[in-house]
């Protein structure tokens, strides 16, 4: 018994020194735990694979000049972070740098060129949005100022761009890398994403999506990079009907389609040159009432079928800064995510 005592003085020393500290160091580890999420205290518990976010369509291609054709956007992308958009989509292309672009429409490339040498020969059609890097590099910015906010990519790979090459220097130049989600195993199903509280506490906030080339097909896998249609479906693109007809329109194996998230294509378009493949822009005329309440619960409601009663996950609008947009997805937010308490 006495061999036992130096034991348990040891103990009774480590104790009455270390619980003093511990007493110090668990609320700092308490308050690092994050209560509100991407602004509402509700979302922290709600998974990410649950949660709607507001969405921005080729969010670079911003202008106030109603005859920039190619644009989509009124307002630069702070300006729609600041509005509350949690998802920046973009298109890139390699031209002379690794740029986001836009094109009027969607043809063939000779015959587009054609077209365009005709009607806009300046820029051929296309709507520079700048390089990938510095656009990254302005959403570093904003989540360094906004710590406890998720933000998603959806970045289109036409050209099926080397991801390790091209696609990860930009991040890792932008210092984004770091904010990057990495799945434990992909693809992930709906139901298996972390909660957006958890994400933030991990400092892990960034998800992003590429529609091509993220397979490995394209130079190799990067593990932050995740395969779209594997995990999200989207229905119809550059859709013309202000009726918004849902449909799963791609999406890929091996998830079924319910265990995909889900992105509606809400941004309407107008055939300017109806003709052939035709000339299509975005309907900025009719934006108020496309980006209205209404529209996008019927759209969602008309998608509902196909997501297991579920909401969207992203709602992708053209001019995020019409008033009633903001209103609208804040609504899709905060309502509970079984899906029938949308028609309310």
């Amino acid at each position: 018994m006495d061999a036992m005592r130096p034991r348990y003085v040891t103990l009774l020393l480590i104790l009455l020194f270390v619980s003093p500290a511990l007493g110090a160091w668990l609320p700092w580890f308490a308050s690092k735990r994050a209560s509100v999420c991407n602004g509402h205290s509700e979302l922290c518990s709600r998974p990410y694979g649950n949660t709607t976010f507001l969405a921005a369509h080729n969010s670079f291609a911003f202008s106030m000049n109603p005859l920039a054709l190619a644009r989509t956007q009124e307002v630069d992308v702070a300006a729609q972070l600041k509005l509350g958009v949690r998802m920046l989509q973009g298109q890139a292309h390699m031209m002379e740098t690794f740029t986001f672009v836009t094109r009027l429409v969607y043809v063939p490339m000779e015959v587009m060129y054609c077209v365009y040498s005709l009607i806009f020969a300046s820029n051929q059609g296309l709507f520079d949005g700048g390089t990938v890097e510095d656009y990254l590099k302005k959403v570093k910015t904003f989540l360094d100022a906004n710590p406890n906010e998720v933000l998603t990519f959806i970045f289109t790979n036409p050209e099926r761009l080397s991801l390790p090459d091209i696609w990860k220097p930009a991040f890792d130049n932008a210092g984004v890398t770091p904010f990057a989600y990495i799945p434990p195993s992909r693809p992930v199903r709906r139901n298996d994403w972390p909660t957006l509280g958890q994400l933030i506490d991990q400092g892990k906030r960034v998800i992003v999506f590429l529609d091509a080339g993220a397979d490995g097909s394209a130079g190799g896998i990067v593990d932050f990079i995740l395969p779209q249609f594997e995990m999200v479906w989207e229905d119809p693109f550059s859709p013309t009907d202000a009726n918004f007809p849902c449909r799963v329109d791609r999406s890929t194996g091996p998830l079924s389609t319910d265990q995909h998230l889900n992105l509606i294509n809400h941004n309407l378009n107008v055939n300017i040159i109806p003709i052939g493949d035709g000339v299509l822009i975005s309907d900025r005329a009719n934006a108020p009432t496309t980006n209205s309440v209404n529209s996008i619960l019927a759209h969602a409601n008309g998608c509902a079928s196909f997501a297991s009663g579920r909401a969207p996950n992203f709602v992708l609008l053209d001019y995020v800064n019409t008033s009633a947009s903001t209103v609208s997805i804040a609504g899709l937010i905060l309502l509970s995510p079984l899906y029938h308490f949308l028609s309310l």
